[in-house]
């Protein structure tokens, strides 16, 4: 895959809000950013963290889906189609060698 451009505008949109709140649930456990009220526990911030993994999710199987097609063509390759242009292998009769 060329670029991250190339996802999807949706998958985009997820991808950033993970980090966002793997970023803010970072902050929070340390000490860097104060959260109001419920927001400020220990517990939340560990619902963030997976939250933020599970929003991250979708961009990953997606490269992962457009990696897996850039290799199909390579992995069959070498297995033989219908379409394929090679002459089939000569039969045993026109191998049999000069005749005495």
């Amino acid at each position: 895959m060329r670029s991250f451009g190339d996802l999807p505008r949706p998958v985009l949109v997820l991808e950033g809000l993970g980090m966002v709140l793997l970023v803010l649930s970072y902050l929070s456990i340390h000490d860097f950013v104060r959260l109001p009220g419920i927001l400020a526990s220990q517990s939340v911030a560990v619902g963030m963290i997976f939250l933020g993994v599970a929003l991250m999710v979708p961009a990953a199987a997606f490269l992962v889906w457009r990696v897996v097609q850039g290799f199909s063509p390579l992995l069959l390759a070498g297995k033989p189609t219908k379409n394929d242009r090679r002459s089939p292998p000569p039969s045993d009769k026109n191998n049999q060698g000069p005749q005495d």
